[in-house]
């Protein structure tokens, strides 16, 4: 059986510990052969491969990113997109799919799967941990453990100046990253998108600091709002996906606090540095764990404490039939 691999959406720390353990599992306990697809869905759109056997995946462990490369490439967007998929799949050989990705890349897969009958194995993808049915998707730890190291390194230049420091984090939608670092950073006010801010609370907070002769650090997920407010954003311009590029919330805040308070602030943006560098011996864990190929072609996985609550939006299948799960995997609940 020929099985493809392909990663999409945003990088982070783990997809290679998914390809790594994807391969060596199958190869070495089903007999299958492997084809990677370059760049996301354009790899499959586009036909573009690259082989994948035991020699290919060897050392790529501790490795940060994608030796497949990712894109946002949206076949959903393009003319006759799933049809160049299916044929470009049947003309290779390739019987199934495992994609590893967010919501878009597996809403790709479930369509594939649902309508088109493709098999796919679904793997969840993403540092924002923002997928249902999962409790930790891989490169979330990493991502906050950069976080926190950096809001640890901001403390001490922050005291040496008394100014206000802002961290704006990733998460998109949800407030995850912001919430584990601040409060293991120990920052003084953490925003989140779930909870709409109040400005003028957020200064009584930072002046009551200043009162105690202590330097305040704020955590800003990039998605969270103020009350009385839409969203802050510096680019307007939309993914193929339909998704806006969130940043801008960071620069915005720290000048409202500089006017409001007449302290002086400045904002640190992490932006990507939370997506590079090697993973987290949880990430590699997690990501490791390779009971997604349990499904193909084989019986069902046994419930662990590590699938009890489900697979996020994975498809478990056989050579004779697709099953899917939801279409399109919705947001954790907000954090407690």
């Amino acid at each position: 059986m020929k099985v493809g691999v392909l990663t999409g959406g945003g990088d982070c720390p783990g997809l290679n510990a998914v390809i790594r353990a994807v391969v060596s599992k199958g190869v070495q306990e089903y007999g299958y052969e492997f084809t990677g697809f370059r760049d996301g869905w354009r790899g499959p759109l586009e036909g573009d491969t690259v082989p994948l056997d035991i020699s290919a995946v060897r050392g790529i462990l501790p490795r940060g990113g994608t030796i497949l490369g990712s894109s946002r490439t949206n076949p959903l967007q393009q003319r006759d997109g799933i049809r160049r998929i299916t044929d470009n799949l049947a003309a290779l050989g390739v019987e199934a799919l495992v994609t590893i990705g967010g919501e878009d890349t597996l809403g790709v897969a479930t369509r594939l799967a649902d309508e088109y009958g493709v098999p796919c194995v679904g793997v969840p993808k993403t540092i924002d941990n923002d997928l249902s049915a999962t409790d930790y998707t891989f490169g979330f730890d990493t991502a906050v453990g950069i976080a926190t190291e950096a809001i640890d390194r901001l403390h001490t230049t922050d005291e040496s100046h008394m100014r206000v420091l802002v961290v704006e984090v990733m998460g998109r939608h949800v407030g995850w990253i912001a919430l584990h670092s601040g409060l293991a950073g120990g920052a003084n006010v953490i925003l989140i998108p779930e909870q709409r801010f109040d400005i003028e609370q957020v200064c009584s907070w930072v002046a009551s600091r200043f009162r105690a002769s202590y330097a305040p650090i704020v955590v800003v997920a990039e998605g969270a709002m103020p009350r009385d407010g839409d969203l802050v954003l510096k680019d307007e311009s939309l993914d193929s996906y339909g998704h806006v590029r969130l940043s801008g919330v960071g620069e915005w805040l720290a000048k409202q606090i500089e006017k409001r308070t007449g302290k002086e602030a400045r904002t640190t943006v992490l932006g990507h540095v939370q997506r590079g560098g090697t993973p987290s011996a949880f990430d590699r864990w997690l990501a490791t764990l390779p009971h997604c190929l349990n499904g193909v072609g084989g019986p069902p996985p046994a419930r662990t404490p590590s699938n009890a609550s489900g697979t996020g939006t994975s498809a478990r299948w056989s050579p004779c039939a697709a099953r899917t799960s939801s279409a399109s995997p919705s947001p954790r609940p907000p954090p407690a």
